[in-house]
């Protein structure tokens, strides 16, 4: 049985609707995100779970029994917020010993438990400052002690890293996820970040304008996405609505079964009832010797013509903009580029399509077939 369970979860507020049946389990000890653009749900659905927000329709389960009639003080969840919320009047061990105090645990337990929790967030010679002495990532720390030091069955955090510059975010959103493995608490995290949710996740929730597109592994969103949507938030892709001309390769698709089926996949989006998809890191560059750059081999690709239209190096890896002579634009990820190809703006190139790293969309349902 799930240990937190959304059923049927919906929210509208006069003619929008901002949940439409939400259904999630979510295992104990599981890191769960939430992931999707700005206005998707994903923290009206957080704050319906935490009680800040009462849903019109479903049912919320902890542990297998409802919290929906309890009030948030009383639901035994830990809540970080995106912009730290700790009191500016506060030194730093009062803040995270608010929530203790309010459940009138013992005080010679609070110290332990404090100086326990500010030990786990690396902030054990900061209890005796004041927030406006503590950089962003400290007060959010403060704020990820507080949570957790009330020892909650279930940890919210709604965003807690937006608002950290790159470096510093890299760096907390590892301690996060190395203290929730190391507590086992159950986590469910809100963000919008696609890279921060392929590293600190056990499964991700996608999505979109209030609904479920996919739950999976980082691995499933990215390499298996089940819509047009979930392919195209998740990480970069190229769509192909339409095959690149002087197309060749296809003698070597798979045998029996896989050659039939590939075929009328690409038949499918040769007369417009499907599109193609594929990453940019699995477009392939062919090399002087008639191979792929970097010796990627595949023993089934498609081969066409383009030119390189731009080209963007970033030192260990270089990006690139190709065009067909039939205007079909593709990114190309190409790490540890040669000096030939860095320099290669405007010249002709051979593209490879690996024939297994290629996804196909329903035109109109816009899932994956």
């Amino acid at each position: 049985m799930a240990f937190v369970e959304l059923r049927g979860i919906s929210k509208r507020y006069d003619t929008v609707t901002a949940l439409q049946e939400v259904s999630i389990a979510v295992e104990a000890g599981e890191f769960f995100t939430l992931l999707g653009p700005s206005g998707c749900g994903k923290t009206t659905l957080l704050r319906t779970i935490a009680g800040f927000i009462r849903q019109n329709d479903g049912e919320v389960l902890v542990g297998g029994s409802s919290i929906d009639r309890l009030p948030p003080h009383r639901r035994d969840t830990g809540m970080v917020f995106q912009d730290y919320a700790i009191f500016p009047h506060m030194s730093v061990a009062d803040n995270v010993a608010f929530g203790l105090r309010n459940r009138q645990v013992a005080r010679a337990d609070i110290k332990d438990r404090v100086a326990s929790a500010l030990q786990t967030v690396h902030l054990s010679d900061h209890e005796s400052r004041m927030p406006h002495e503590l950089s962003g990532g400290q007060q959010q720390r403060v704020g990820l002690a507080r949570a957790m030091v009330i020892r909650p069955q279930v940890l919210l955090m709604d965003e807690p890293l937006s608002n950290l510059d790159a470096k510093l975010r890299i760096e907390l959103r590892e301690d996060i996820r190395d203290i929730q493995h190391g507590l086992g608490i159950t986590t469910i995290y809100v963000t919008h970040d696609q890279e921060e949710a392929l590293v600190v996740s056990d499964r991700i929730c996608i999505m979109n304008q209030g609904r479920i597109e996919q739950v999976g592994t980082p691995w499933q969103v990215y390499k298996q996405p089940e819509t047009r949507f979930v392919a195209s938030f998740v990480g970069n892709m190229n769509f192909m609505d339409r095959l690149p001309e002087g197309v060749t390769g296809g003698s070597a698709l798979p045998d029996a079964n896989g050659a039939a089926d590939m075929q009328v996949r690409l038949e499918g989006v040769a007369d417009g009832s499907a599109v193609a998809a594929i990453r940019p890191e699995d477009v392939l560059i062919v090399g002087d010797g008639g191979h792929p750059a970097g010796d990627r081999r595949q023993s089934s690709e498609l081969r066409f013509d383009a030119t390189i239209e731009t080209v963007t190096f970033t030192g260990r890896e270089a990006e690139y903009f190709v065009r067909t002579s039939n205007d079909i634009g593709l990114a190309v990820h190409v790490t540890r580029p040669t000096e030939a190809l860095v320099a290669a703006a405007g010249a002709p190139v051979t593209l490879a399509l690996p024939v297994e790293s290629l996804l196909f969309f329903d035109g109109k349902t816009e899932k994956r077939i």
